[in-house]
């Protein structure tokens, strides 16, 4: 049989937007895109040919960053926003295609052809599997759910990429040495039994509040995936057997399914998957509650449980207009709705509209995004970019700024979540969410951004005032309940449960899921958000906030370790975590000059630039937690520690000046920077892509450096 992949017509991709929604549309005649022709960004995410012109070759520093953001404003959406892929995770398209199959939704054809082209494309280019995330080595989950989805999209077991995918799965142990949120998956499929799994009792959601292992006190995200998944595993619901579900238990498994001995095999995890094993509370925990399920809990007691967990799923989908937190429990909750409600409920067909909102498509085909989009996050450090550049009153991006901040104005989250202590949700009345407002969650530094990039652009002359006074102290409201007793600040609510619940972690896959942390990216964001609204708002809470302020420099000091260096928990890694960090000291009027704690982090940047002028940082630094190089410099993670140490007004000009050089050198010539290594990463072992950071913290490296330095020549 032919190996070769069909593809769809790429002419016929359209990226629709509507007022923060991203979806891509495939037009099925010429006369639709005739009628709608292909844009310039379009293009960009599809990775075809631009054709542009190359740009004047820049002499200084100053021109070069008026290059990228020329080239950069010309990715702009209509509405104002700047899109992007947010890929890198490898366990999200398996998700969306077994929730899919299992609901009996449709799988449109175009979808089909670009997921098997992605998959394949991401294929582990020596042993055939897959990983956690897109640079990492192959494992059972990334493996076995990947194989999964395609053989449901309709890849032949003979073809070659399933041959060579089935050969790794059994090379790693067979489908039985999956991680937990895998079995869910295959439980739900009918390739694997529920009674070989650790229990996820809904239960658990009926304990009083105040007991100190509440789902109610986990990380969102945890909890956000556990909710829908409690509730299946109750019903220990399976797709019914059919052809295809009786050939995967032949393909997945090194021997005869009839013959497995599921209850065995509750804490069977292949090694290479390992990043939290199991510790001995959880182990006796899971022991203890398969024993509850199984054996003593009634089951009036089970149906009270179930009642309460689907009240708290639909809870989920009304306050994100079934958004949903994110593309892990988006999927879960689109399978429990159909198993109360039947594949035709208003809340099903709402859930299969609404996951188009997570699918992107790129030149390797279609993915699923870590989240609906980065649109408020990017727009609004793409504002910061330009004013801090000294551009913002330059008449080129005068649309262009009106437009972003005219976004940002309408993605202003208006209003609390009803009943909000019932759902467990966190104050978001003036916040902003990392995506968009229907998505609806507060995130600390995403709202403290949002109100730095209004606030620039409002106080620049010549600039509308879209956002009123009282809007803007809704958001500083929001920060001001945000503080943890450390003095520093998580994502989306304050902390709620000690650190020895990671004792619970059960996902095996993660490190620190169980409990929201400090972070000092969070924290460093709170703190020039406070301070630049404290700027222009000097009577508003006045000491609330100088209090707030304060301890959050004292977290932050805290927080940097012995080498000088802040572990960053959201980008990769130090050099990431340094530019907040510095940035937050620099407003309190702390640099190289008189701080001893920039003086360290200084020290630390410095020893680590690479003989080109650069810095490259593997994300294995996010894994391992200790710095780590990368084989080549980088030029986002070059552009965080040149920021890093313009922020610290760092004396040796020099050092800086290499690290820019770089940065300018790399630049192509229609403005714009090459795709490098990943950026991002979450829960320390999975990483994330941030494609637009190498298009905007490039141009503001230049564009800082410039205005500091002037008449400097490239």
């Amino acid at each position: 049989m032919s190996s070769e992949l069909p593809k769809t017509d790429y002419t016929r991709w359209r990226l629709k937007t509507d007022r923060g929604r991203q979806t891509w549309e495939y037009l099925r005649s010429k006369e639709q895109a005739a009628s709608w022709p292909q844009t310039l960004y379009d293009k960009y995410h599809l990775g075809m040919d631009l054709k542009l012109p190359a740009l004047p070759e820049p002499k200084t520093y100053r021109d070069a960053a008026h290059n990228g953001l020329d080239f950069f404003k010309k990715l702009q959406l209509p509405d104002g926003q700047w899109a992007c892929e947010y890929g890198g995770p490898m366990f999200l398209i398996p998700g969306f295609v077994i929730a899919l199959y299992v609901t009996n939704s449709e799988i449109p054809e175009d979808w089909r052809t670009e997921f098997i082209r992605y998959l394949t494309a991401r294929q582990h280019p020596e042993d055939g599997g897959w990983g956690l995330h897109i640079e990492g080595e192959s494992t059972v989950f990334g493996t076995c759910l990947n194989y999964i989805s395609l053989r449901i999209l309709g890849m032949d077991p003979d073809h070659p990429v399933a041959q060579r995918a089935r050969n790794c799965l059994h090379r790693l142990g067979g489908a039985l040495g999956i991680p937990h949120w895998g079995k869910v998956w295959l439980s739900l499929l009918g390739c694997y039994c529920w009674e070989g799994m650790n229990p996820v009792p809904a239960e658990l959601w009926l304990l009083p509040n105040w007991v100190p292992f509440h789902p109610w006190r986990w990380w969102i995200h945890t909890r956000a995936v556990y909710l829908p998944m409690s509730y299946m595993y109750s019903l220990k619901y399976s797709h019914p057997e059919n052809d295809l579900t009786r050939s995967l238990r032949e393909e997945i498994y090194t021997q005869d399914y009839s013959t497995i001995n599921w209850s065995r095999h509750r804490n069977t995890v292949a090694p290479p998957d390992i990043y939290h094993p199991h510790s001995p509370i959880l182990d006796v925990a899971n022991e203890v509650l398969a024993v509850w399920g199984k054996w003593f809990c009634p089951e009036a007691l089970q149906q009270w449980a179930r009642n309460h967990v689907y009240d708290l799923i639909k809870r989920e989908d009304e306050n994100t207009e079934y958004c949903c937190l994110a593309p892990v429990n988006s999927p879960l909750q689109l399978v429990a709705r159909f198993l109360k409600e039947g594949e035709d409920s208003v809340a099903v067909r709402e859930h299969r509209e609404t996951l188009r909102d997570y699918l992107w498509v790129k030149d390797e085909g279609m993915l699923v995004n870590g989240t609906d989009g980065v649109q408020c996050w990017d727009t609004s450090f793409a504002i910061q970019t330009v004013v801090e550049c000294g551009f913002a009153e330059d008449p080129r991006y005068k649309e262009m700024l009106i437009k972003a901040l005219e976004f940002l104005e309408d993605q202003q989250i208006r209003e609390d979540c009803p009943e909000m202590d019932k759902c467990y949700r966190q104050k978001r009345k003036g916040a902003w969410a990392f995506s968009k407002k229907k998505q609806g969650y507060t995130v600390s530094d995403c709202t403290a951004e949002g109100m730095k990039a209004v606030l620039m652009l409002q106080n620049t002359p010549g600039m509308p005032k879209l956002v009123s006074d009282r809007r803007i102290f809704d958001s500083v409201d929001v920060l001001l309940t945000m503080q943890n007793a450390s003095g520093g600040f998580a994502s989306y609510e304050p902390i709620r449960g000690g650190q020895w619940m990671e004792h619970l972690n059960a996902a095996e896959v993660f490190g620190s899921i169980m409990v929201e942390y400090d972070y000092p990216e969070c924290t460093t964001a709170v703190v020039t958000g406070l301070a630049l609204f404290r700027k222009y708002y000097p009577s508003y809470r006045r000491a609330e906030i100088d209090r707030t302020i304060t301890s959050a420099v004292k977290y932050i000091k805290s927080a940097q370790r012995p080498d000088g260096s802040w572990y960053g928990s959201w980008g990769v890694c130090f050099c990431y975590a340094a530019m907040f960090a510095t940035e937050s000291l620099e407003l309190v009027g702390e640099t190289w000059e008189n701080s001893r704690v920039v003086k360290k982090a200084c020290e630390f940047l410095v020893a680590k630039q690479k003989e080109d002028g650069g810095w490259g940082e593997s994300y294995m630094s996010s894994a391992k937690k200790e710095y780590i190089h990368h084989e080549n410099s980088q030029v986002v993670g070059t552009a965080w520690a040149c920021i890093a140490l313009m922020n610290a007004r760092y004396p040796d000009r020099s050092v800086i000046e290499r690290g820019i050089k770089l940065i300018k050198d790399r630049q192509l010539p229609d403005g714009s920077w090459a795709q490098e290594a990943i950026e991002g990463v979450f829960n320390k072992s999975c990483m994330i892509s941030y494609p637009n950071y190498k298009l905007y913290f490039t141009v503001k490296a230049l564009g800082i450096f410039s205005r500091r330095y002037e008449n400097t020549k490239a």
